[in-house]
């Protein structure tokens, strides 16, 4: 292989520097061809500018046409453009360079400084950005977003018999969701980048208290989060496993051929989750581990993946409910705004006006994951429509492999409808070198415009790190508040589970919404990365877990089945006993 994948762009000299932050929650596998280019560059992307545009923070001519400078890809890897997101924090009045890398790194110590640029500063911009700011810390919803959601949840709902479509009519279907992926990306971006104001203004406002840790619980228990959702309605299907005898038998003899095991049962408890399981896959099948990627399995594609979170969170007792949970931090969130509100307020007018806009923009985090569910129930169809694709074919003897579909580049489209059969070896070729992608480490940041060529990429799993011992400390940053002393139990695949018991801590190299029911099995949860807006972080905080993040190489680190007490106040995770 070469040392630039085929897909890769060149690096921006205006912006040069790139992170993984909050990329690797989004993307955590190299990219596919045809999910980079038909997705991404051709949706995504130019729907990132456009809500950056209409943000305030930028103007139109700023972007490359064609290839805004939103993010790079790099062995096919995504990464956000650390240089180009600085200029929300640059342009505006409210926020700093500092709180807004804290907010994105925690406290990583190899986040590039900022270097100011003669473009950066924009004055003329100053009115817009102060304005958007304005609407930020008064309004709590976009009806336009809500309406999306019952857009996105209709087309589902209306998806065709695929297997009766052309193969040309498959790929119409599949360019119709390109615009809409811009459109429903540009209505992300705002929000997205909105979610820092509140850590940062807050992180400011209870600093100057000399409480910089309250911050972060002043978000918890937020609700209204569409990423939790799924948890939730799991939870559920979890409850009637648990009340059915015949049900949790099926449970008991284990998830391999279990959906079978219960469709093809008299009893009436089966046939009632068949159904409620049926219409949780028509609701929330679009996601799964890495649903970003439109060549990865979700759980409708491969209900295997939702039924085995549910076998473990059927193991957790009643008094666990993640709505208990969630009641529990919100109301200690309402407590604790009143006290710091009382606090605040000797200290003058414009500190108390300042939190309480942070408070009122912190619902743009719960925005932000229904912006996010809706794309993703976007990329589901075009993933349903380009797999029967890739099925056909393979059937037909012009593919090798109906999975290999994902290896075409967005041009090559209308040549494989007619000339599919002359690509087949070409396809196979790019599929395996791909694969080959999967097995490298991408750096966590890319400095100066320099990609270093793939011969020098790392292994996955090649980290130096020792492991801890008794009595040390994995420091992290703090996600959500709380502390807990329960089993480690290293999970590197939300679809593998294992020995995961009800109180166990999770430890993860990174989470998406598909590890988020885990969580309702977990008494507190450790990532290797992220920071203040990752998902991990708002959807521990609405779970009511205590969640430490940016713990660099805790899945190497700490043992599985150490004893271990999670501090989600200060970040430290301290080892207390290591099993024999």
């Amino acid at each position: 292989m070469a040392d630039r994948w085929m897909t890769d762009r060149a690096p921006s000299k205006r912006w040069p520097h790139y992170t993984r932050a909050n990329a690797g929650e989004v993307l955590s596998v190299s990219a596919s061809p045809l999910s980079q280019q038909f997705c991404w560059e051709n949706g995504i992307l130019l729907g990132w500018r456009d809500g950056y545009v209409r943000g305030g923070n930028y103007t139109l001519d700023e972007f490359t046409d064609g290839e805004p400078e939103v993010c790079g890809f790099f062995a096919g890897y995504f990464y956000i453009n650390l240089a180009n997101v600085r200029m929300q924090a640059v342009r505006s009045p409210l926020l700093t360079v500092e709180q807004l890398d804290l907010a994105f790194f925690g406290d990583h110590p190899e986040v590039p400084p900022y270097e100011a640029h003669p473009l950066d500063e924009r004055p003329e911009m100053a009115e817009g950005v102060l304005a958007h700011l304005g609407w930020v810390m008064t309004n709590t919803s976009i009806p336009e977003v809500d309406a999306e959601k019952v857009m996105t949840i209709a087309l589902r709902q209306a998806r065709p018999d695929l297997a009766t479509l052309s193969d040309a009519g498959l790929l119409t279907r599949a360019r119709m969701f390109q615009p809409l992926l811009r459109k429903l990306f540009d209505s992300h971006t705002p929000p997205s980048s909105d979610s820092a104001i509140a850590p940062g203004i807050l992180g400011a406002v209870c600093a100057a208290l000399g409480e910089p840790e309250t911050a972060m619980k002043l978000i918890a228990g937020i609700g209204d989060v569409d990423s939790a959702e799924p948890s939730y309605r799991m939870w559920d299907l979890s409850r009637s496993v648990n009340a059915s005898s015949e049900v949790s038998k099926e449970f008991n003899a284990g998830v391999a051929g279990l959906l079978g095991r219960l469709q093809a049962s008299s009893n009436a408890d089966a046939k009632k989750f068949v159904a409620d399981f049926a219409q949780f896959i028509v609701e929330f099948g679009s996601r799964g581990p890495n649903e970003w990627e439109i060549s990865a399995d979700t759980w409708e594609t491969k209900p295997e993946y939702a039924l085995v979170v549910i076998d473990r969170i059927r193991l957790q007792s009643d008094a666990e409910s993640p709505k208990i949970r969630n009641a529990r931090k919100a109301e200690e969130r309402k407590a604790l705004t009143a006290d710091i509100r009382a606090k605040v307020k000797p200290l003058g007018e414009e500190l108390a006006g300042q939190l309480e806009g942070a408070l009122i923009a912190s619902s743009q985090m719960a925005i932000r994951e229904r912006t996010k569910t809706n794309i993703i129930r976007a990329l589901h169809e075009v993933r349903m429509a380009f797999r029967e694709l890739g099925r056909r074919r393979a059937a037909e003897g012009t593919l090798k492999d109906p999975h290999h579909v994902f290896a075409l580049l967005d041009s090559e489209l209308d040549q494989f409808l007619f000339e599919g059969a002359s690509m087949k070896d070409t396809l196979a070729t790019r599929h395996a070198q791909w694969q080959e992608l999967q097995l490298l480490e991408p750096p966590f940041f890319i400095k100066n415009g320099i990609v270093p060529p793939l011969s020098e990429y790392k292994k996955k799993g090649q980290s130096n790190a020792a492991k801890a011992v008794v009595g040390e400390v994995v420091q992290g940053v703090p996600g959500c508040t709380g502390q807990y002393v329960g089993r480690a139990r290293v999970i590197l695949d939300p679809t593998e589970p294992g020995d995961l018991e009800p109180g166990d801590v999770l430890i993860a190299p990174n989470t998406d919404p598909a590890w988020t029911p885990l969580f309702m099995s977990c008494g507190a949860v450790v990532v290797n990365v992220g920071a203040a807006i990752s998902h991990a972080i708002i959807v521990s905080r609405e779970l009511g877990l205590p969640c430490v993040v940016s713990a660099t190489d805790a899945t190497v680190r700490i043992p599985d089945g150490a004893l271990i007490e999670v501090n989600g106040d200060t970040g430290a995770v301290t080892i207390l006993e290591i099993p024999a």
